[in-house]
């Protein structure tokens, strides 16, 4: 083998969702207090996610997780930054020119029964996609794809003419999977999927995403507050506050050594099974700050134990402090709790 041939081949591939300095800002109005308030949902937010990798994404309610994932399927318009998709840069590419790349870039929304029409069968919902984007395909092609897709998520194509109100909360959001997989997407962006599901339903669900995810070699952006659930399913995870990443890593060496006090109080949160066992709780101290009004530096600062008054200075930058293991703060003497 040649020089170049083993670089080739040693060379790590080439990532299929980048994320370079993603920001989604909202200009607020209405009132002489707010005239130019600016609130950062989402503030220079960089990572990327390999084929056939799931990337969990976690943090408090209103750290702007889901705001993100709208933003990178261009959902919603983001304010800044780039999104490269299988190398292209989609950022700003009209519909027109994001008409064929959709179809490989699919959503799963967190309300299986909000996000379906009710005057829909579940035949025009799950079809929906293939009506818009393959035209080319005749009615009988057409029921013979959404019967495949529909057996893909464990359900009976016996169904395809029922309404959504005639399912329920489980059968509605293996509907919703089947309609973001009907164009055999390579990336989804799955939007707190369990939330909405009891309990008893939600070990189905995860079980069938990860079926999916080995049978397509999907690439996936798993967002949830279920640590639990993001320790099972996910390769690596992304924790998020104030709008911002803090610290990514590998699932198990985030669980094992996280490097981020945030990180550390959500771990301590994840109850343990065996009734014998006590965790140390780490409870965070006030409410999460308001994104119009963010803390200077660290905006984790105001609740964390372990803050200094260097904390205050500057808003601080990921870095890598091990192999793909990146967090935000600047201690590095600290020796945080950990989930084994």
């Amino acid at each position: 083998m040649t020089a170049t041939a083993m670089a080739l081949a040693a060379a790590p591939p080439a990532p299929l969702v980048e994320v370079e300095g993603l920001r989604k800002w909202f200009h607020l109005g209405g009132g002489l207090l707010r005239r130019h308030a600016v609130l950062r949902a989402v503030d220079d937010v960089s990572f990327s996610i390999a084929r056939g990798e799931v990337l969990g994404l976690v943090g408090e309610s209103g750290s702007g997780k889901s705001t993100l994932g709208r933003a990178l399927l261009r959902m919603s318009e983001p304010t800044g930054g780039r999104i490269l998709f299988e190398g292209r840069d989609v950022t700003h590419l009209g519909r027109r020119a994001l008409r064929p790349i959709r179809p490989r870039m699919q959503f799963i929304f967190q309300d299986p029964f909000a996000s379906l029409n009710p005057r829909m069968t579940v035949r025009q919902i799950v079809g929906a996609p293939l009506a818009i984007q393959r035209q080319d395909l005749d009615r009988k092609a057409r029921d013979a794809r959404i019967a495949e897709v529909l057996r893909t998520v464990g359900l009976s194509e016996q169904y395809a003419d029922r309404y959504p109100h005639e399912f329920s909360g489980g059968q509605r959001q293996r509907i919703g999977i089947a309609r973001a997989l009907i164009m055999e997407p390579s990336f989804l962006v799955a939007d707190e999927p369990l939330s909405a599901l009891d309990v008893s339903i939600q070990a189905q669900i995860v079980n069938l995403l990860i079926e999916v995810r080995k049978k397509l070699d999907l690439a996936m952006l798993f967002i949830s507050h279920d640590l639990a659930v993001v320790g099972h399913l996910c390769d690596r995870v992304a924790v998020m506050y104030l709008g911002r990443i803090v610290e990514i890593a590998p699932t198990r060496t985030l669980f094992r050594q996280p490097r981020h006090p945030y990180t550390e109080a959500l771990l301590s949160a994840v109850p343990v099974p065996n009734p014998t066992v006590r965790r140390k709780r780490v409870v965070l101290q006030g409410d999460m700050p308001s994104l119009l009004a963010p803390p200077s530096g660290c905006a984790f600062r105001s609740r964390c134990r372990y803050a200094l008054p260097a904390c205050a200075d500057a808003v601080p930058p990921l870095r890598t402090v091990d192999g793909g293991h990146l967090t935000s703060c600047i201690r590095n003497d600290l020796t945080l709790g950990r989930l084994t």
